[in-house]
């Protein structure tokens, strides 16, 4: 049975799009969780995918509070983040700074979108326990509530939402790039639904289209051309953001430090709390099927 894929569709996501389009579904299908990182894990959870493609700071936190659903398998993509921090085009915000005390909006709780406001806090000296949220589910509802004013602003990744903020629905108000690498990849623990033989196949290949989108000769036409086709982004801010990032040249690996620098700035945060003796890297990855580097 093809493995099932849950991603974010995000310009991100292209060489997992041209991946999918080249396999035919003959060793995995894609399933769109357009939520986010909060979404993946549910479906995680409720035998609704095998394997996700999902930030890494949700996926980690979720792990360190108890979560024995999945495991960490792999690397998407090696470079920050740059969460954009966004308000309504009227409201009466003009900069972070004025965001204490308000409620901010997230997708779902555990997402991305609330673990980078908690990391925005930290940031900002605020008292992360004095945060409130309210869930608006995805990038619309998360639009629709800071234009209605029933939160001041929402954090969501500066391309995906920067055609918003050109049309003028919405303003960009600050920025935070994440503190570790953004994207990881995650598989379930029960190895009939994820067997580690098909997983390893599956990111064995990933490596080549990856390695081909992010080449520089890709980087100055084809991987522009496909982003621009795929999701009508201007050539400009594709280019932009091409500059910016980078695919690992292993799947099947993750750096030992990308989890431990990870879970010290998220209990810094508050967004986890370690226990008795500490976190174990160990426990995070499965190792049957990837490297800790």
């Amino acid at each position: 049975m093809p493995l099932r894929v849950g991603y974010v569709r995000e310009h991100f996501s292209s060489p997992l799009l041209q991946f999918a389009a080249a396999d035919k579904g003959e060793t995995f299908t894609l399933v769109e969780c357009p939520s986010g990182t909060g979404q993946l894990i549910s479906r995680l959870t409720n035998d609704e995918i095998d394997i996700a493609i999902a930030l890494t700071d949700p996926l980690i936190s979720g792990l360190a509070n108890g979560s024995t659903a999945y495991r960490l398998v792999g690397s998407f993509v090696a470079t920050p983040l740059n969460w954009a921090v966004i308000t309504g085009a009227g409201s009466k915000y003009g900069a972070i700074a004025d965001l204490q005390g308000t409620t901010l909006g997230i997708s779902r709780p555990g997402s991305g979108s609330q673990t980078m406001a908690y990391v925005m806090a930290l940031q900002q000296g605020w008292p992360t326990k004095a945060l409130e949220f309210q869930a608006n589910n995805d990038i619309h509802g998360l639009i629709d509530s800071v234009n209605a004013g029933t939160t001041s602003a929402f954090m969501w990744e500066w391309f995906t939402t920067k055609p918003f903020a050109d049309a003028g629905v919405v303003r960009f108000i600050g920025s935070v790039p994440t503190p570790w690498p953004s994207w990881l990849i995650a598989a379930h623990t029960d190895t009939a639904r994820a067997p580690p033989a098909a997983v390893r196949a599956f990111l064995h290949s990933l490596d080549e289209y990856t390695r081909a989108f992010g080449a520089e000769d890709a980087r100055a036409g084809p991987s522009v051309e496909y982003i621009k086709g795929t999701f009508g982004y201007p050539v400009a801010d594709i280019e932009a953001w091409l500059k910016t990032v980078s695919y690992p040249p292993q799947s099947a690996a993750i750096p030992r430090a990308v989890i431990a620098d990870t879970l010290r700035v998220l209990e810094q945060a508050g967004v986890i709390k370690a226990p008795t003796g500490g976190f174990h890297v160990e426990d995070f990855v499965d190792v049957a099927i990837m490297a800790l580097v």
